[in-house]
């Protein structure tokens, strides 16, 4: 047996989007996959990954403003610590940047640690990750976060054998209220516009309004906009689903209509068709929903994506292509003259690497240069050529450093 340790201590969509390393991981020969995790996603965790061995703990301070529940919430992660090291692991695969992964990571020996180590009192931070953090500076090319962990093994799956292909399934469209982020989601009244001018497109018989306890307001704003012949057929679900209830929901829709959410993410494990809407600091090149059979409206202004911490100092403007009317004409016939300026309208798709998004409508500016960084990181991972092109060379010189060559260390120290 080979245990293999991944500790994902981010939230709902960063565990669903570990699948890709945990899937290879648990196709290797003899091995046992154990993923660390928050504990308040140890049921979701159970539905999505039933054959890994869970280590929750808690990652999340949450209902821990006294002292007797901060108490308990350090016991039991000392417990679960004391687990871990008991084990053998053949290697951690440590995924997040944060003092508790960091601490986390100090229970092991460094040489077998991917992504976030701890050596001698210092973080250090794998080459992987490190180059993760200087091509942040071109967001707008990327690549998808699912298929960015999955390249911490170079055994890796095939981009389609990670989720299945995206098929209605009869139960109608499910509306995804909010996202975590304000600015992510789409105003009441549109996203109302946009889900009865898809459940009329569609002739949905059902439409299921999905969110936390926080939504259930928002659910009934966007219900007492609807047309009178989609309200009888609406029903606000937004705060009334366990794990269990929101998968087996997902599972049976037609169409799920969201902004980038865990729900999202959800629905693509499951293969349930995803209408995606992106803007302010989502883009879907590092986020989108992992997949064939997938739709993703993104707004395409300069100033995308940017900081969701920062004001916006242009009007939230990458709301006015979802708002244009003209939009909804094109959300029923699909036609690219018909697609408002400010949205880039994309299919998913797979290449060599991974998970892409193929234009349908509108132009994407972006796309000669993110092929080339992404026929570099392939060529990096796999080592398929020896030297880059030309074009690749710029990317190599600003993604390798100096240091990364002078030692076979595979870390790479913050400080050093």
């Amino acid at each position: 047996m080979k245990n293999y340790l991944v500790i994902q201590l981010a939230r709902f969509g960063d565990l669903v989007q570990t699948k890709r390393l945990i899937k290879t991981l648990l196709a290797r020969p003899e091995a046992t996959v154990h993923l660390c995790l928050d504990a308040s996603l140890a049921p979701l965790a159970r539905l999505i990954y039933p054959d890994a061995i869970l280590h929750p703990i808690m990652a999340h301070r949450a209902g821990t403003s006294d002292e007797n529940a901060f108490l308990k919430m350090l016991d039991n992660n000392r417990r679960v610590f004391a687990e871990l090291v008991e084990l053998d692991f053949v290697a951690i695969y440590n995924l997040n940047f944060s003092g508790l992964n960091f601490r986390l990571a100090a229970l092991f020996d460094p040489g077998k640690v991917e992504g976030y180590a701890w050596r001698n009192g210092q973080e250090v931070i794998g080459h992987w990750p490190a180059m993760a953090m200087r091509w942040s500076g071109f967001r707008r090319l990327g690549i998808n976060l699912v298929d960015f962990w999955g390249a911490y093994c170079p055994d890796m799956l095939p981009p389609g054998q990670v989720n299945p292909e995206a098929t209605p399934k009869g139960g109608g469209i499910g509306v995804v209220l909010a996202g975590r982020e304000t600015r992510r989601s789409l105003p009441a009244p549109l996203l109302a516009r946009i889900a009865a001018t898809l459940a009329g497109s569609r002739k949905a018989q059902r439409l299921v309004l999905l969110g936390g306890r926080t939504e259930q307001a928002a659910g009934q704003a966007v219900i007492k906009d609807l047309p009178a012949a989609v309200q009888r057929n609406a029903e606000n679900m937004a705060g009334r689903t366990d794990w269990k209830q929101l998968v087996e929901t997902v599972a049976g829709l037609d169409l799920l209509i969201t902004p980038d959410t865990g729900t999202m993410h959800l629905a693509a494990h499951l293969g349930t068709p995803v209408a995606a809407f992106f803007l302010s600091s989502a883009w879907c090149f590092e986020t989108g929903p992992y997949g064939l059979g997938h739709i993703v409206y993104q707004a395409s202004t300069e100033c995308l994506p940017c900081l969701e911490t920062a004001p916006c100092q242009e009007n939230v403007k990458c709301l006015n292509g979802f708002a244009d009317p003209g939009f909804q004409r094109f959300l029923v016939t699909g036609k690219p003259g018909h697609s408002p300026d400010g949205i880039l309208t994309l299919r998913s798709e797979f290449d060599a690497l991974g998970q892409t998004y193929i234009p349908m409508a509108g132009h994407d500016p972006d796309a000669p240069r993110r092929e080339v960084l992404r026929r570099f990181l392939l060529h990096h991972l796999t080592g398929a050529e020896p030297l880059f092109d030309e074009l690749e060379q710029t990317f190599a010189q600003q993604l390798y450093r100096d240091k990364d060559w002078m030692t076979a260390d595979t870390h790479y120290g913050i400080q050093g």
